[in-house]
């Protein structure tokens, strides 16, 4: 019996959602050992795609790759963006049908630390990544993954839309926006009919099991409540457009499979991922809902909040672009959200063999879900 074949049965259909395009497809993620990478990976191997992972190493300890055993069930492939004759050999040998990038220096305040590794490795990795898909003839659709902070952020409380002004004051925005030009560029000059069709996606504030990277509030909070630790809170007021990591994965697939479909309206285009206008909480609202999870769970609040590495107070996203191209909409919650991301870490630190299991079944239940309010993309 082949992947796609196991898929099907045990997944109950899911390798017919996103109209089946991605099983048996060769698929290529950048950046696959992180946290949305490994999720992606996985929803992929649900519905039968061959998965290929190009990534410079495993960011955190623990991993949310390393927990679902990924390597064992992909091409797992250690490189740098950043190293183009390494990267083009991969995709060379590889043959990838789809490419999703999402290699990247995720997190704004390290910027500040390492600027240079930032924009080298956000913008000029991108560019990277655009030649070796221009120069593959096999892939015949590929999203690029920027980020919500590409945005120039003049703190209004309504949601940008994707033709508004890129931009960024720290070192990490100001790479997503400079990638997210290289982009527009690649597509009006070399991309604009047959294949392959490209397109870019921004979403930010993504939460959800498997986190662990550094200087972000839930996986703080979480590896401090693991040990019986207080955590301290940075900006509790600061508010966002919480949302879970399936939300931003499912947009993903979705514009692939539209993409690979030939839809024009969607290629070399940007689509924002969020949620829903409603789903907002503030920093500290959100830990006091994740706090329902944990016995041990407790916080201070910084006294003084450091100035020099700014972050900004408020970014929404205006989706309805998503929603009038490719009937994509964001399904769950901000509690469904947390709940999905509390019951994950307490099943990792309780019976972290059980994991895997959880994983799926987290994107059995998403799938569940979005086939419920009849998601366009649900059908086969």
């Amino acid at each position: 019996m082949d992947r796609g074949q196991c898929a099907l049965e045990n997944m109950g259909g899911q390798v017919m959602a996103f109209s089946g395009i991605y099983s048996g497809r060769r698929v290529l993620v950048t950046g696959h050992t992180g946290f949305k990478g490994s999720w992606l990976c996985q929803w992929l191997l649900d519905l039968g795609a061959e998965v290929a992972g190009y990534s410079i190493d495993i960011p955190t300890q623990p991993s949310h790759f390393q927990a679902l055993d990924l390597e064992s069930q992909i091409t797992h492939t250690i490189g740098d963006v950043r190293d183009r004759e390494a990267l083009q050999k991969t995709f060379e040998s590889l043959q990838p049908d789809v490419v999703f990038h999402l290699a990247a220096q995720a997190l704004t305040r390290p910027s500040y630390d390492d600027p240079h590794s930032t924009i080298e490795t956000n913008t000029l990795g991108t560019l990277n990544v655009l030649e070796c898909i221009r120069r593959q003839n096999s892939i015949r659709a590929a999203v690029i993954i920027t980020s919500d902070k590409c945005y120039r952020n003049d703190e209004w409380v309504w949601g940008y839309r994707e033709n508004d002004r890129l931009g960024g004051n720290d070192p990490y925005s100001a790479s997503k926006a400079c990638a997210e030009i290289v982009c527009h560029s690649y597509m009006q000059s070399f991309f604009r009919q047959g294949h392959p069709a490209v397109a870019t996606t921004r979403a930010g504030n993504v939460i959800g099991g498997g986190d662990w990277a550094s200087d972000r509030i839930i996986p703080d909070c979480i590896r401090a409540w693991s040990k019986g630790e207080r955590v301290t809170i940075r900006n509790p007021y600061a508010r966002r457009p919480w949302q879970h990591v399936l939300e931003a994965i499912s947009g993903y697939l979705c514009l692939g499979s539209s993409l690979w479909a030939g839809a024009e309206s969607v290629r070399n285009e940007a689509f924002n991922f969020g949620p829903a206008a409603t789903v907002i909480q503030s920093v500290e609202e959100l830990i006091a809902e994740l706090a329902r999870h944990w016995d041990t769970a407790k916080w201070d609040i910084e006294s003084k909040a450091e100035t020099e590495k700014l972050e900004s107070g408020l970014l929404k996203l205006n989706c309805d672009k998503a929603l009038h191209h490719l009937n994509w909409q964001a399904i769950l919650s901000i509690t469904e959200a947390i709940n999905f991301t509390g019951k994950w870490y307490n099943t990792y630190y309780s019976s972290p063999q059980s994991i895997p299991d959880l994983t799926r079944g987290q994107i059995e239940k998403y799938l569940s879900r979005a086939t419920e309010k009849e998601l366009p993309w649900t059908a086969p």
